[in-house]
């Protein structure tokens, strides 16, 4: 099986040890991100939803326009727009693009965030809402005749759409969340279920709770591993490095008057339980900016040469994993870097893997 990896890309230069300079959208850091990622080899590249962040969908429209090949992953919380509506606006989007359209579904887990755009139910709940937001989403999607949807949360007579994504038979939906309802969602819709970077054991499970729910509905599913990756010339020099990133966070997030909190969503939970088994775990993750932050979203690393973490990634692939969503601390420099050295000997060791696999079954 093939694998994918995507990469990040934010309106502006920054990240755990970078402070913002400048405005939050910056069109000329987008085209420059989107170009490295397109040249290193990126299959696609997330664009991340805030409640106080530009919009995620004109980011990517706008770094379609100076790609060729490059994927995008369109982070969207469901429930602000209908969902027909939005059915249509990426479907326009994907025909203008080419195909490379992708949706990442995020829910949601901290309502205090969530209240900034007006939402005020409460998580498990959201969960349902998002359930029917997909049902009607993949309708206006996909049939072909005008459809009527009554549920608990939407309701439409003869919505119906004249554009279509050129992928077939519709744009493909990632997901994330780690709570029982979420997991019950995925299952049904995703396409891809995507995790933070947890231990080999966290991982194992949770590939099984999804694979078993997906197979309520008939379904199969594939993962994605989200990771900042930290790489030097000899193990030693990464560790170092890994070290010198946990002292600039710490000082950035001093100077900002940072103050820790306890996560209101699961897969931070998570990572932050996987830190207090320690910072360093299995081969070669890191948990040190999760423990810092309180795991504010995806903030474990593999941290070693590029060989090492190749063969770290290759033990997640091993788990189920296909695709993994890399990014580092320095944005720019370590996404031109990943292109040069992780990922293509990434490929190179799981194609060899398949090859010795199929060598087997003949």
């Amino acid at each position: 099986m093939s694998v994918e990896f995507i990469g990040f890309i934010g309106g502006h230069h920054a990240s755990e040890i970078h402070p913002r300079s400048g405005p939050s959208l910056q069109p000329d850091y987008v085209e420059k991100v989107a170009r490295a990622h397109e040249e290193a080899g990126f299959d696609r590249a997330l664009v991340a939803f805030h409640s106080n962040s530009p919009d995620s969908t004109l980011i990517a429209s706008h770094a379609a326009s100076v790609t060729k090949r490059l994927k995008f992953l369109i982070a969207h919380r469901p429930g602000f727009v209908a969902p027909t509506l939005a059915a249509r606006q990426f479907a326009t989007l994907d025909v203008f693009n080419g195909g490379r359209t992708a949706v990442h579904i995020i829910t949601g887990g901290d309502d205090r965030e969530l209240r900034a755009d007006g939402s005020y139910i409460g998580k498990d709940e959201r969960y349902a809402r998002t359930d029917e937001y997909l049902d009607v989403l993949r309708q206006e999607w996909t049939h072909e005749q005008p459809f009527d949807h009554q549920g608990q949360y939407y309701r439409v007579e003869g919505a119906h759409s004249d554009v279509k994504s050129p992928q077939q038979p519709q744009i493909p939906l990632y997901f994330g969340g780690s709570s029982a309802a979420a997991i019950a969602v995925a299952g049904k819709h995703a396409d891809v279920y995507a995790l933070w970077g947890e231990t080999y054991e966290q991982v194992r499970e949770v590939v099984n709770q999804v694979r078993a729910e997906a197979a309520k509905h008939g379904r199969s599913i594939r993962f994605s591993l989200s990771l900042r990756p930290i790489l030097a010339d000899t193990e030693a020099q990464a560790w170092e490095r890994a070290e010198r990133i946990l002292q600039q966070a710490r000082a950035l997030a001093e100077r900002n008057g940072f103050v820790r909190r306890e996560p209101p969503n699961e897969g931070s939970r998570r990572l932050l339980a996987a830190a207090a088994q320690g910072s360093r775990l299995d081969k070669r993750l890191w948990t040190g900016i999760a423990g810092l932050l309180g795991a504010q979203g995806n903030s474990t690393s593999l941290v070693g040469t590029a060989e090492q973490v190749a063969e770290a990634l290759l033990d997640y692939y091993d788990l189920g994993i296909t695709t993994f969503l890399i990014r580092g601390f320095d944005p720019l420099e370590d996404a031109i870097d990943y292109g040069k050295r992780l990922i293509p000997l990434t490929r190179q060791l799981i194609a060899e893997r398949e090859r010795q696999a199929a060598e087997k079954v003949a």
